[in-house]
């Protein structure tokens, strides 16, 4: 009986390790995604904010480090170059990627 006792406790000690750690591992990603997320509204809000519809064509993503990448289609290269302005002059954002192609 005692050995089973022992066992199982065992089990429950190499589980909850186990658990802490995966936690730990889930609230570091929650913080990294709350930032990049916090850092892709902002972009999106700035652009928003010009009240050009043009703009509203552009796709926001944001990495780790804030590096934000953007896509999707403008009308002309000026408009796509006042988006990577308007990224580029964001707080957080450390470099921008510009795939906006232009129709």
């Amino acid at each position: 009986m005692k050995v089973k006792a022992i066992v199982l406790c065992a089990f429950v000690a190499v589980g909850a390790a186990g658990a802490a750690s995966v936690m730990a591992a889930d609230s570091a990603d929650v913080g990294v995604y709350v930032k990049d997320s916090v850092i892709t509204t902002k972009v999106k809000a700035k652009l928003a904010a010009k009240h050009m519809s043009t703009l509203t064509n552009i796709k926001v993503d944001t990495d780790k480090d804030g590096v934000v990448w953007l896509s999707g289609t403008a009308p002309t290269k000026d408009a796509s170059d006042l988006a990577e302005m308007i990224t580029k002059d964001t707080d957080g954002v450390r470099s921008v990627h510009n795939h906006i192609a232009v129709e």
